[in-house]
């Protein structure tokens, strides 16, 4: 019998595979998502010790036993009226079904089948918020589906901020990434599908595009168009690949009042150029770029760059990347001072591993990158926290 390695703490945070690194990177994402809401610590575990290290098949499985138990808990749940206990149920669901979809082909049956058991559990959690399941209008008849959550210390009319996910974040996920921490501070959040992304994709065949400030334009539009809105005090924030998606917008996009970017990347194809067939996401990688090979992903990402695009940005820019990012860390720095040297208003900020949060997009302790996100466009919105109440 093979004998794996055991597990161990590294500056990224909890390795627990380590013979099979992105099956712990994934399970990394969703044991920090738990301290959000997305899980519970123990389920994980439980989860992760009937699975067999590297494979795939063990990883679906295990993770929709935990995923329809809690979403039947929930069930029972809502018809007791125990409707705090109900929420709490579907919304560790949504994010176990999250995880159980990820490594399954594109054309699997089952993945859609799995996107919309978590898209099922969002929406019953959601009627309980002041939120809604909507579809942003965008091309030729199709939609940018999404969810708006106001904020419920976010007065009558409130500043939003606009979230994308990356190559495999989507909208369903985003609550544990960056929509939390805004409306605990009186932000709403337009949480998105973009193009390459969650629903938009897997539903509409929409692939992604390097000029991202067209569907966050759409978003804008939507976002106009309501009384409880500030137009004035709208941002977008993207993670990971969406950290080139927000910062594109944020440059090409003027009525951005704010721009995040949760992750920093420079350039889509020479990130992608290093990634053979045998990449783990390489299948990912081709289907949200509408790619038959690795090599035709590579010639369809040659747009998806800053050079030449972040000297149009005019609103303040927050870059925020993991110290230890197992995804590397060697463009943050090129993104931050070619900002600064063309005089767009930037703040860096690297975690260390000492804090915790190192790792990619802080998947690690997401709840600290959601604090050091959401302080800042609250500063930068002028929100005054001490006049908030706080639900414990």
């Amino acid at each position: 019998m093979t004998q794996n390695s055991p597990p161990r703490y590294e500056p990224f945070g909890w390795h627990h595979w380590p013979d099979h690194f992105f099956m712990s990177y994934q399970f990394r994402r969703g044991l920090g998502e738990t301290q959000e809401g997305g899980g519970s610590v123990s389920e994980c575990f439980q989860a992760a010790s009937k699975m067999i290290p590297g494979d795939l098949e063990s990883w679906h499985t295990e993770w929709m036993h935990v995923a329809n138990r809690n979403l039947q808990r929930g069930d029972e749940a809502h018809q007791r009226g125990h409707i705090r206990s109900a929420m709490n149920a579907w919304l560790r669901a949504v994010d176990y079904y999250r995880s159980a979809e990820f490594w399954l082909e594109h054309d699997d049956p089952r993945r859609l089948a799995t996107f919309t058991l978590c898209e099922q559990a969002s929406a019953k959690w959601l009627q309980y918020l002041p939120g809604e399941v909507v579809e942003i209008p965008y091309e030729n008849g199709k939609t940018l589906p999404a969810y708006f959550i106001k904020s419920p210390v976010g007065g009558e009319k409130q500043p939003v901020l606009i979230s994308f996910g990356g190559l495999d974040s989507f909208k369903d996920e985003l609550w544990f990434m960056t929509g939390r921490g805004a409306v605990q501070r009186g932000i709403a959040v337009l949480l998105v599908d973009g193009p390459g992304q969650g629903g938009a994709l897997r539903r509409q065949g929409i692939v992604s595009r390097y000029d991202y400030e067209v569907p966050v334009g759409r978003c804008i539009d939507w976002l106009e168009a309501r009384s409880d809105i500030d137009p004035q005090r709208i941002a977008v924030s993207g993670s990971s690949m969406g950290g080139y998606y927000a910062a594109r917008a944020g440059s090409k996009e003027h009525r951005l009042a704010a721009c995040i970017s949760h992750g920093a990347i420079w350039d889509i194809e020479k990130r992608f150029a290093d990634r053979g067939e045998n990449h783990p996401l390489a299948v990912h990688m081709k289907w949200v770029l509408g790619a038959k090979t690795m090599a035709e992903a590579v010639e369809k990402a040659k747009p998806f760059k800053l050079e030449g695009v972040l000297d149009e940005m005019r609103c303040p820019y927050l870059v925020l990347h993991g110290g230890h990012d197992v995804l590397g860390v060697d463009t943050v720095k090129l993104v931050h001072d070619y900002a600064k040297a063309r005089g767009i208003n930037v703040t860096l900020r690297l975690t260390s591993e000492e804090e915790t949060g190192a790792e990619h997009c802080q998947h690690d302790n997401p709840t600290l990158g959601q604090e050091i996100i959401a302080d800042w466009l609250a500063d930068i919105f002028k929100i005054d926290q001490t006049q908030l109440s706080f639900n414990p």
